[in-house]
């Protein structure tokens, strides 16, 4: 079940709202606990039923390592082991799903080898409640968690709004909500304020990023090759679709757990204004920048070893970003990109030499839209086809509507005629592409818009427009991209 499906808006949601609240008085409060647990693994089953022993078995084994490591009067050895099998297992559980025929693919084509790949199918939301827990367990280790309750647990991990996409939630600023129970009363300015922000993530997925994403699959996966102006209309098609796509989720993530009274951790902030590279990680997937900073990075040695020992920590943690994301060569080079970047930007940073906001801007935003070519592509066959489109090699088509004014060009290898055809693009590509850029670049974003809201007439007008426009569009129910991941 998708959030943007009918069966989620008009069915799941109200329904779930309803029950919750009704169980949330006298008696019956805590049972509302294991309602909420009860229908996010309905939720996650709806996808493949099969798969919710997965997740109960994954929070059963890291609740009970973690609890272990909680106890008092354990030897140092014996809570390394423990930590030690906890990251383990979650490691295999998520190697095993994701990485599996990944690994035997490469071994094939490194040794020369047959052995037969597994096929075996990604559960959605792995990668996402295996990162939760390998922090539950790491903290617990530190001593830095407390006793939390299954229940509290089990939903801390499983909560259906970011179960799935993400944000990555961190124990302390779930588990505290969880257990204030006498707060979980119905409160009208959060179940506004929730849908306020849910509809303005729906329509940037289905509006926005699903209108940009028929271009970009035309770009990357269907045709054979690109001219200047298609290589660059599939590339920023598709940094835009995975903006909108994932930021649009992130905030009916938000907006739907707000309606709850639980307040989720904040997970965009415009990455596109950005200014500079490590800017742009700051503000983009910014619960997973804090994962990898505290979890990765930091215990590497971070930024307090040796210049040289840094330049390591920053490649070794995105080449570990890259592989996160997909069980892919285009990945790891897609990280490695990042992690050179930030290396740059460290020694870029010891002259002390600035450079005009706007250039600083289009040559970040420039690496961080060519970089996403070969996280999108499938092959670097398909990268290099973009790129070679955007650089010129592969020829220059403009409109036959320009020919009279700008003819001479053709003496340059300049064709005029139909300039979009490899990606099934037209006028109104270019121009919503450029609507687009504005609202990422310009726009207050939502966590601006959300913090202006009020329960007035002219929000009430804005969002049923919106919702009302989202709804219309919501055609056939495409998968949101991050959950590939």
């Amino acid at each position: 079940m998708l959030f943007n499906s009918y069966a989620f808006l008009f069915l799941f949601l109200p329904i779930t709202l309803l029950i919750y609240f009704g169980l949330n008085k006298g008696k019956w409060m805590r049972l509302s606990i294991g309602w909420l647990i009860l229908i996010s693994l309905v939720y996650y089953g709806w996808f493949n039923p099969i798969y919710v022993s997965l997740i109960v078995g994954s929070l059963l084994f890291n609740f009970a390592i973690g609890t272990s490591l909680g106890r008092n009067g354990q030897t140092h050895f014996k809570r390394r082991c423990l930590l030690i099998m906890g990251i383990f297992g979650d490691l295999l559980l998520l190697g095993y799903f994701k990485y599996a025929d990944f690994f035997i693919s490469t071994l094939n084509f490194l040794s020369h080898v047959q052995v037969p790949l597994l096929h075996v199918a990604l559960p959605i939301g792995i990668s996402f409640f295996t990162f939760t827990q390998i922090a539950y367990l790491v903290d617990a280790h530190r001593g830095e968690t407390e006793r939390y309750p299954l229940p509290i647990y089990a939903l801390f991990v499983s909560f259906f709004p970011y179960l799935l996409a993400g944000p990555i939630v961190h124990h302390r600023e779930m588990a505290a909500q969880y257990n204030q129970l006498d707060e979980k009363v119905l409160d009208y300015s959060n179940i506004t304020g929730g849908l306020y922000l849910f509809f303005i993530g729906l329509f940037k997925k289905v509006v926005l990023a699903d209108t940009l994403a028929g271009w970009a699959s035309h770009g990357f996966d269907h045709a054979t090759t690109l001219t200047l102006v298609e290589a660059w209309t599939a590339s920023l098609s598709y940094t835009l679709q995975l903006y909108f796509d994932f930021s649009g989720y992130t905030d009916m993530a938000l907006g739907s757990a707000q309606m709850f009274n639980i307040k989720l951790p904040i997970n965009f902030n415009s990455p596109y204004r950005s200014l500079n590279i490590q800017d742009f990680w700051r503000r983009w997937h910014i619960t997973l920048g804090r994962f990898i900073r505290d979890y990765i990075y930091v215990p590497l040695g971070g930024n307090r070893m040796s210049e040289v020992r840094t330049f390591v920590n920053l490649m070794v943690t995105f080449f570990l970003v890259g592989l996160w994301h997909g069980a892919g060569w285009t990945f790891i080079f897609w990280g490695s990109l990042h992690g050179g970047a930030l290396v740059i930007h460290r020694l870029w940073k010891k002259f002390n030499i600035t450079m005009p906001g706007f250039l600083a801007w289009f040559i970040t935003f420039n690496f961080v839209n060519a970089a996403w070519v070969f996280f999108r592509a499938r092959t670097f066959g398909d990268a290099m086809k973009v790129l070679k489109g955007m650089i010129g090699l592969t020829g220059v088509v403009l409109p036959e509507a320009l020919s009279g004014r700008l003819g001479g060009l053709q003496d340059y290898g300049v064709r005029f005629g139909r300039w979009m055809e490899n990606i099934g693009g037209d006028d109104k590509t270019i121009f919503l592409i450029g609507v687009c850029l504005l609202v990422a670049l310009i726009f207050r974003n939502s966590n601006e818009m959300t913090a202006r809201f009020k329960p007035n007439f002219p929000h009430l007008i804005f969002i049923c427009i919106v919702a009302f426009m989202s709804i219309l569009w919501l055609g056939s129910h495409s998968e949101f991209l991050y959950f590939r991941f």
